[in-house]
């Protein structure tokens, strides 16, 4: 492979290349769970024919006088078994490495990636082709008639889909928001850069039961629980602060765009605890502030407004060195108006025969907040909780607020060193 085509960065990528260290890495975590021990010969295999399906994640992110960039590499990822931490560090400045890794560990293969070459559309579409190619050298002559995705081209796949569907060229970057500052359920973080995760399982159904029960969303529900979780925390005076929630938002469900890079937009769902309100109250509120949020003409003019740091002639002009610190100050005051990020990946469908082989779905990602993601897939909901944070309170509150409403829990997690 040619080391001499680079591209452009998209502008999340380039904020969180300006954002990151060594607790939070800026990286995510897809995995699936087969229903039998991973053979690791045939997975090295199976990576080296995928990236032949995605040549996109093989580059090296490279620093330029202006802006990074990416250029393609021909350093081949190497299969091992998991002994690292979740979501490593992929990218070191001036270090020649890939800024992805597949590793596996029984029947679990994991594929990190650094959110600065896709989101998680983008992670999980190269995990299930990773996934269908292992399964057809493990099982020759079957899964021959899937395909992953629906005829993407190289341009379509590589597509800055920001920068195509940007329009409003007249924002300015003084911006039209209302100035707020979140309550953050956590001070004490914990020692040497570590990140604690868990990982929390529950019965799909129960839980979708309980939501429309309610007339809301799973993910209206769980975020309400979230917010309560998040409010039994809080000391008494700090209760006149918000808590906020950030719904990352697919904007492939808006614009016609087949990208495997990032295109993705986040959406906050705020709510000032001001007397007791229940769970379905909440709920309800929450349902309606996120679904109001959701109008096509509202996510258009969320990502003009984000997207005209690119063509704002200040922030242009100057070199690397001094943009940095100013993107970082933007995304800290950004990060200030949420309580925790809340991804919902939504529910896994493995096309053909696939799915008959895969026991779950699960994921993580980095975080200087509480991040919770949630996949779904054969029964099983799978919320993956990063937490940067020594108290665990929100994530107890959380779990007994499920399981108090009658739904059986399981959660596992990593240790961590004090």
């Amino acid at each position: 492979m040619s080391s001499s085509n680079w591209y452009k960065l998209d502008n999340v990528a380039k904020v969180f290349l300006a954002t990151m260290n060594k607790r939070d890495t800026r990286t995510l975590r897809v995995s699936c769970t087969l229903k039998e021990e991973i053979d690791p010969a045939l997975l090295q295999e199976a990576v080296l024919s995928a990236i032949q399906d995605r040549p996109q994640v093989q580059v090296r992110i490279r620093r330029g006088i202006f802006w990074h960039y990416l250029e393609d590499t021909d350093i081949l990822p190497v299969v091992t078994e998991e002994h690292d931490r979740v979501c490593p560090l992929l990218y070191v400045h001036a270090r020649a490495m890939l800024h992805y890794q597949v590793t596996y560990f029984g029947n679990r293969i994991n594929l990190d990636i650094c959110h600065a070459i896709c989101d998680g559309t983008g992670a999980l579409e190269f995990l299930n082709i990773i996934v269908l190619d292992y399964l057809r050298l493990r099982y020759p002559g079957d899964f021959a008639d899937i395909a992953i995705h629906s005829g993407a081209t190289a341009d379509d796949l590589s597509q800055d889909s920001y920068r195509q569907f940007f329009e409003n060229m007249d924002i300015s970057l003084s911006g039209r928001q209302p100035k707020q500052v979140s309550y953050h359920p956590g001070v004490l973080k914990l020692p040497y850069n570590q990140l604690q995760f868990f990982e929390i399982h529950m019965p799909l159904d129960e839980i979708k039961k309980r939501a429309k029960e309610m007339g809301v969303s799973l993910t209206s529900y769980l975020g309400a629980l979230w917010m309560i979780a998040i409010y039994d925390e809080i000391p008494p005076r700090k209760r006149k602060l918000p808590i906020t929630i950030s719904l990352p938002v697919n904007l492939r469900n808006y614009y016609p765009s087949h990208t495997a890079r990032n295109f993705f937009n986040n959406i906050n769902v705020s709510h000032l605890f001001k007397g007791d309100i229940s769970v379905e109250e909440l709920a309800k509120e929450f349902d309606e502030s996120f679904k109001s949020k959701l109008d096509p003409e509202s996510i258009k003019k969320q990502m003009d407004s984000f997207e005209t740091m690119e063509f704002f002639a200040p922030v242009r002009a100057v070199p690397l060195i001094i943009k940095q610190p100013v993107v970082r100050y933007f995304s800290w005051k950004s990060d200030s108006k949420a309580s925790m990020v809340f991804s919902n990946l939504g529910i896994m469908s493995p096309p053909g025969d696939m799915g008959k082989m895969i026991e779950n779905y699960s994921g993580f990602c980095s975080a200087n907040k509480l991040f919770s993601t949630m996949f779904s897939y054969n029964g099983d909901l799978t919320l993956g909780v990063s937490s940067p944070y020594a108290n665990t309170g929100v994530i107890k509150n959380f779990v007994r607020g499920l399981s108090g409403s009658g739904v059986p829990i399981k959660v596992y997690a990593t240790e961590v060193i004090r």
